[in-house]
């Protein structure tokens, strides 16, 4: 099969793997990532970087991803500096369950520990919390005084989070809505739909809910 009929091939499937190019093309896979080079190709920033796209192909949001079916690809480059130009675009900075609502990444996943040092980023403890911001000074105070004239998020902070998990195993059959009573700080309630949106975020949901079945 010549070169444009590969192309050709490769816009209609809209992805492709190393391997499905080598069956077509029959060549080797240093071959298919040589042309995978000169086609200019976005690799995806999810599914360990196994599927490719023609740049023609995605059409990328406000956040500059482009999803196809479950396979995320990013106008920025891999994950790490997806994650932070998402952070430097940010007008208040991101945390790490903002920036897996994005990307749909878990949002305890230990990639986070990883880039916390990152340059253009920088990690700060802000009311409880651990959020990104951008490293660049003026930029940096934008999003801090932005964020300050936020309503106060509902998220738990990482201490409450750790309650939460801690009352949850003892008590592995608990409905979300009680454990928002429970689980919450002296004389106060979560909002249960924020627990729901946290056990999901841990993927203790699913689990949860089919305990209490």
């Amino acid at each position: 099969m010549d070169e444009n009929d590969v192309l050709i091939k490769f816009r209609q499937q809209k992805i492709m793997t190393v391997e499905q190019l080598m069956q077509i093309i029959r060549c080797s896979a240093i071959t298919v990532r040589r042309r995978l080079k000169k086609w200019d190709t976005f690799t995806s920033i999810n599914e360990n970087g196994r599927y490719y796209t023609l740049p023609q192909v995605p059409e990328f949001d406000e956040n500059g991803l482009w999803k196809y079916k479950t396979v995320f690809f990013s106008a920025h480059g891999n994950l790490k500096q997806t994650i932070i130009e998402l952070v430097r675009q940010s007008p208040t900075g991101l945390s790490a369950v903002d920036i897996a609502s994005i990307i749909e990444i878990p949002s305890n996943s230990s990639y986070f520990s990883q880039i916390k040092n990152s340059d253009g980023i920088k990690r700060k403890k802000y009311k409880g919390r651990f959020i990104y911001f951008s490293d660049v000074a003026d930029k940096y105070q934008w999003q801090k005084m932005a964020r300050d004239h936020q309503k106060e998020e509902s998220w738990p902070t990482d201490a409450q989070a750790i309650d939460i998990l801690v009352h949850l195993i003892k008590n592995p059959d608990i409905a979300p809505e009680q454990l928002a009573i429970e689980a919450a700080p002296a004389g106060k309630c979560f909002d249960h739909v924020i627990i729901k949106q946290f056990l999901k975020s841990h993927d203790l949901l699913k689990k949860t809910l089919d305990i209490g079945q």
